[in-house]
């Protein structure tokens, strides 16, 4: 193993370098111009009755976090599997993220939510797997997916990227939407949780 990569302050660097290559070819012309991309998809959230977001393991972390961020927005948000969260129906948007966009549980949801009238918004890497599919909205991002050892498309652990990659998306259409909206900080402050 390489002393610069054995070091934390090295490790920093490297994941620093791959997610600004990743936004910059987010921000780039892949997928026919992908800021029209990304705006329809901040869109797509905006225009919904009730998001609702599921991933599994790191990218279902990183989209909680999303969830609480469009929570603070005002928007209603529910996380898949909570047993507060009603049915999804038509009005509705199910986020997503998958690496691979096969992830069965998320795509038998994406599938369940497409059937009930809901639309479906998607983050993955793999822009012809079945998830992708079922996307209104679609964001491909250029990262490794989760079986991917192959260090090409990064040199860090598994998804790494692409879960690093989605928790900034969500922070970036939360950002959009925040602008969007004319609110202050001081707006949405009353929305932080107070029973912690």
């Amino acid at each position: 193993m390489s002393k610069t990569l054995d070091s934390v302050s090295g490790s920093l660097r490297l994941i620093r370098s791959e997610l600004h290559a990743t936004i910059d070819l987010l921000l780039g012309d892949q997928q026919g111009g992908s800021s029209d991309v990304l705006d329809a998809f901040a869109s797509l959230l905006a225009e919904a009755q009730r998001v609702f977001v599921l991933g599994a393991g790191r990218s279902g972390l990183a989209l909680r976090m999303t969830a609480m961020r469009m929570m603070h927005l005002g928007l209603e948000v529910h996380v898949v599997g909570e047993v507060t969260a009603p049915a999804i129906g038509a009005g509705d948007v199910l986020l997503t993220a998958s690496g691979s966009g096969t992830t069965p549980g998320v795509v038998k949801a994406a599938a369940t939510a497409v059937d009930a009238g809901a639309r479906v918004a998607v983050i993955t890497t793999a822009a012809s797997s079945p998830l992708a599919e079922l996307a209104a909205a679609l964001i491909v991002v250029p990262a490794a997916a989760k079986l991917d050892r192959s260090g090409t498309a990064s040199a860090q652990y598994a998804g790494s990227l692409f879960e690093q990659t989605v928790a900034l998306l969500g922070d970036a259409l939360f950002h959009a939407l925040w602008q969007r909206s004319g609110a202050s900080a001081d707006d949405l402050w009353p929305r932080h949780a107070n029973l912690e």
